[in-house]
């Protein structure tokens, strides 16, 4: 199956940090493994080519063969998640057991020539949307608090919910990543390699002011020296509870809404794909439940279509 241009670039360019000597004799098969998995399972490429390759580069390290047949059986796969016990956190240690065995099975049907067959359970989802009345909640507390607090928290909800980011590219957002090309045109994040990558209307205003505040700083916390932490976001949200019964900041139920957002207003799924950084429109998959389905009135317009 082809893939999109930007699936192959992440996969063709892919290179693990401190890459080890034996990368360079592994990263063939890493690639060609992600390659022809990747529209089969509902996971990030970058998700994807992590765990394999953490996997090729511990069966190299322990002296198994250079066979990706040999590295994805069941036992293996549990040998090198085991090795990983310390330095990932019980979670994450099934969280690569689960990626790894859904590749080997996507694999395995790929070269039988035969689709993937459906899980007999709804796809896991760990992030539901906001509702419409808990979003609205969250901006109006926000920008009710004070000083940083309010620039933090409005960050957070606006490129959440505006933007679609992963909790990563949250942190990583600068005031000058935020452009308009001229007056009354969209706002633009330039920031992210993928494109286009629009806020969406109702979080522009909130968006450009912050900007103008951070210049070249980063939105979410602009005075911190690491560049990212895994509980950055978690720990502010821990240390700053919503009042009325709100539920905590959450991005990745900002995002997961941003998504179901866009698939309600019906807009091309590989578009929204891209704009996410989701490897194919099959990765839609999880979130069309949470999509309301259309009335009778706009189906028949939309199948209709324009007169010639």
């Amino acid at each position: 199956m082809a893939l999109d241009p930007d699936t192959s670039a992440k996969i063709t360019r892919y290179r693990p940090r401190e890459a080890p000597p034996g990368w360079d004799d592994v990263a063939p098969l890493v690639r060609s493994i992600v390659a022809a998995t990747v529209t089969a399972v509902p996971y990030d490429v970058e998700r994807l080519l992590h765990a394999t390759a953490g996997l090729a580069l511990w069966a190299e390290a322990s002296g198994l063969p250079r066979d990706p047949d040999l590295w994805l059986r069941g036992e293996v796969i549990d040998a090198f998640v085991l090795s990983r016990v310390g330095s990932l956190t019980p979670n994450s240690v099934k969280t690569y057991r689960s990626w790894l065995r859904r590749v080997r099975d996507a694999l395995a049907w790929a070269d039988r020539g035969e689709p993937v067959p459906p899980k007999l359970h709804a796809p896991a989802n760990p992030h539901d949307p906001y509702s419409k009345d808990e979003l609205a909640g969250l901006r109006h507390w926000a920008s009710r608090l004070r000083g940083q607090q309010r620039t933090d928290a409005l960050a957070l909800l606006a490129l959440g919910a505006g933007c679609g980011l992963m909790p990563r590219e949250v942190a990583a957002t600068r005031g000058l990543d935020l452009r308009r090309p001229g007056p009354g045109h969209p706002l633009v994040h330039t920031g992210i390699e993928r494109s286009p990558l629009v806020a969406r209307a109702q979080w522009e205003e909130v968006l450009a002011e912050l900007a103008d505040l951070a210049g070249g700083h980063y939105l979410f916390r602009p005075r911190r020296t690491t560049p990212y932490a895994k509980n950055l976001i978690g720990s502010w949200s821990l240390l700053h509870q919503p009042s009325g019964g709100l539920p905590p900041v959450s991005v990745g139920r900002l995002r997961a809404g941003w998504i179901v957002e866009l698939m309600t207003d019906r807009i091309d799924h590989a578009l929204i794909a891209r704009a996410a950084g989701l490897a194919s429109a099959a990765s839609l998959a999880r979130y069309q439940h949470l999509v309301p389905p259309l009335d009778d009135a706009t189906a028949v317009r939309l199948l209709r279509g324009r007169s010639a």
